[in-house]
């Protein structure tokens, strides 16, 4: 059923793209005309984006395209997505950019304009607590879960353990991953450590790291490969942001240090 829907939702996007390119808009100006700007995500990834107990879309990235926002003087507005959709989404214009702790890989390059990298991550194994996987190697004969097309199941699947794995077992979210790691049904996640961090700190005792990573990588804004105007005049913003301290304040407030790039 899940690939049935991903099939409609592959068409349905792909007719938007055919009929409705030539309107899709590609610079600031066009956006100042049509008077919004629709930033795409996946709202269950925490602490990027992702709803509150009340359901309210909160996090670390809304936080910033909202002061984004605000000095482009366009209002924003934020799209769920299918994680395995998103650039057909992105194409189609149905959403102007990515912008959910989304990793710069040479395979998005290739599909993406992206703007400047703001924060590094890396790929790390998490486990149960007490599990006695520390380092990649140990995940041979093991089943390991990723997020449907993340940057996490790129970076299992670059890695040479890839054959050893007992299984790669791919979910639709991080989350699924992980509460299938908690009722013992896989024994690892490859997931972004910025979630990864967040996640342990909000269940305690529950989940471990291991000390062995999928490497180091950085997150950016991805935007059509023709949206380079909008993707200059967001990372003049950005730039402005932390020159001024506003970048750090956000990031204090979710991370409590100022954890962007200069």
């Amino acid at each position: 059923m899940k690939k049935l829907a991903l099939f409609v939702l592959t068409l349905v996007l792909v007719a938007a793209l055919a009929a409705c390119q030539e309107g899709v808009p590609q610079t600031i100006e066009d956006l100042e005309e049509r008077g919004y700007f629709i930033v795409g995500l996946d709202d269950t990834f925490a602490p990027m984006g992702f709803r509150d107990t009340e359901g309210n879309l909160v996090g670390f990235d809304v936080d910033l395209a909202k002061e984004v926002s605000t000095r482009l003087g366009i209002e924003l507005r934020f799209q769920p997505i299918d994680w395995d959709a998103k650039v057909l989404e992105l194409n189609a214009g149905t959403i102007d950019m990515i912008w959910n702790g989304l990793t710069i890989t040479e395979s998005r390059l290739e599909e993406m304009a992206f703007s400047n990298p703001y924060i590094k991550n890396t790929q790390m194994i998490m486990v149960k607590n007490g599990s006695s996987i520390e380092t990649i190697d140990d995940l041979a004969g093991k089943k390991v879960g990723v997020q449907l097309s993340s940057a996490s199941q790129e970076a299992v699947e670059g890695n040479t353990i890839l054959t050893q794995l007992g299984e790669l077992v791919k979910y639709d979210t991080f989350n699924l991953a992980l509460l299938e790691l908690e009722n013992g049904t896989i024994d690892a996640v490859a997931i972004d450590e910025i979630m990864g961090r967040y996640i342990i700190s909000q269940n305690e005792g529950v989940y471990d790291v291991a000390t062995e990573n999928f490497g180091e990588e950085e997150y950016g804004i991805g935007f059509r490969l023709e949206s380079t105007d909008i993707r200059d005049e967001i990372n003049q913003i950005l730039i402005e942001m932390i020159e001024d301290g506003t970048a750090a304040e956000i990031s204090i407030k979710w991370f409590d240090e100022d954890i962007f790039l200069v």
